[in-house]
């Protein structure tokens, strides 16, 4: 409450910016009023935003980032996604139809499509080629290790003819800690995949972006800091060219959740996401421009709200048809336009996604809280 007796709230401008507005309190007969929330009944992402007088609401859709299956190659320690050889839950020809459709249709800026290794998803070239054709960028989210084998020697050929941005998880141009996070000889099979993108233009007139989580928990250093220090071991050692790096902290959830709490350090983790929040980043969060889409065509607030299944709802998320049930809803269920605006769905996770400078699929999201004013 403020001097005055009203509120702080925020809403989401026509441009989805988040705006701080202050509402008075209506005279009791009007339905005006604006009732705060009890901080005791928020979850602590919501608490911290509670605090700084903000809401979460979507704007603009801007990215659909399609999950295409479970399966991956590796299985690495940090993977918030629990991908592994082993898995078996892919997209079926059905879903990739109408995920097409729905990409013609609506023509999203960005299609992202991801895993598990997405290429291992025998739609895989079908949903790029659709993207493409419909004049939507897209990106694939790729391991690397993909490309050295036999059955994928051919996906950088088929990558670059698409104009398809790469951004693929190397977590540090150290061998010995790349292996360690995931898996031995890894590091070795993605220096012989990234030399092979640099042959077919990636990292220079296409782009290469590389993925940076830290090992352990902790937080990310400085990106610009650390792509310069990437760019400049990968020149020297071993003639790599790259475009960006994107450092993205690791969600406390499946593997490295079980890591955390096998090393008993969960809670220390989740205090040291919750001491670092950084109300700045707020409004750069991707689950406020981007639409998850899960292996058989249901819709989350992010890749991350996926991994720990908390779907949206009809009724729950600003989205509403005639039935009164709060059904989960897929993605033919939705336009664009019925997003803008909407509740996003939150948890104690979101947190790693506002601390210090902030973390996205696309990197950081403003300069680190130590540099800011808040």
């Amino acid at each position: 409450m403020n001097g005055s007796g009203g509120y702080l709230a925020t809403s989401a401008s026509a441009s989805g910016e988040l705006v701080k507005v202050v509402e008075q309190k209506s005279p009791p007969d009007t339905a005006l009023t604006f009732h705060a929330p009890r901080a005791t009944s928020l979850n602590r992402f919501q608490q911290a935003l509670f605090r700084h007088g903000l809401t979460l609401r979507r704007a603009a859709l801007h990215t659909l980032q399609v999950n295409v299956g479970r399966k991956c190659n590796q299985t690495c320690r940090h993977c918030h996604v629990d991908a592994a050889p082993w898995r078996t839950e892919m997209m079926n020809a059905e879903t990739a139809r109408r995920v097409a459709d729905w990409i013609k249709a609506h023509r999203p800026a960005v299609v992202d499509i991801t895993g598990g290794a997405p290429e291992l998803s025998e739609h895989f070239c079908f949903l790029v080629e659709t993207a493409r054709t419909s004049g939507c960028h897209v990106i694939d989210r790729n391991n690397l290790t993909i490309i050295e084998t036999d059955a994928f020697s051919w996906l950088p050929a088929f990558l670059a003819a698409n104009a398809v941005e790469i951004i693929a998880s190397l977590p540090c141009y150290l061998e010995e800690n790349v292996n360690a996070q995931r898996g031995d000889g890894v590091f070795g099979k993605s220096i012989s995949a990234l030399r092979r993108l640099n042959a077919v233009g990636y990292g220079k007139r296409l782009p290469l972006n590389l993925v940076y989580n830290p090992i352990g928990p902790s937080l990310p250093p400085p990106q610009a800091e650390l792509e310069a220090d990437y760019k400049a071991e990968l020149r020297a050692r071993y003639g790599i060219e790259f475009t960006r790096l994107f450092t993205i902290t690791n969600q406390p959830i499946a593997r490295f959740a079980e890591d955390l709490r096998a090393q008993g350090k969960a809670k220390e983790y989740l205090e040291l996401l919750a001491n670092a929040f950084n109300s700045t980043t707020v409004n750069g969060l991707m689950c406020r421009s981007t639409l998850s889409v899960g292996w058989r065509g249901e819709l989350y607030d992010c890749d991350f709200n996926q991994m720990l299944a908390i779907r949206m709802r009809n009724g729950e998320c600003g989205i509403r048809d005639q039935q009164a049930t709060t059904r989960p809803l897929h993605l033919w269920d939705v336009t664009p336009a019925d997003l803008a605006g909407g509740k996003i769905q939150t948890g104690d996770h979101c947190l790693a996604c506002t601390a210090g400078a902030g973390s996205s699929c696309g990197g950081v999201l403003t300069e680190p809280q130590t540099q800011r004013s808040h």
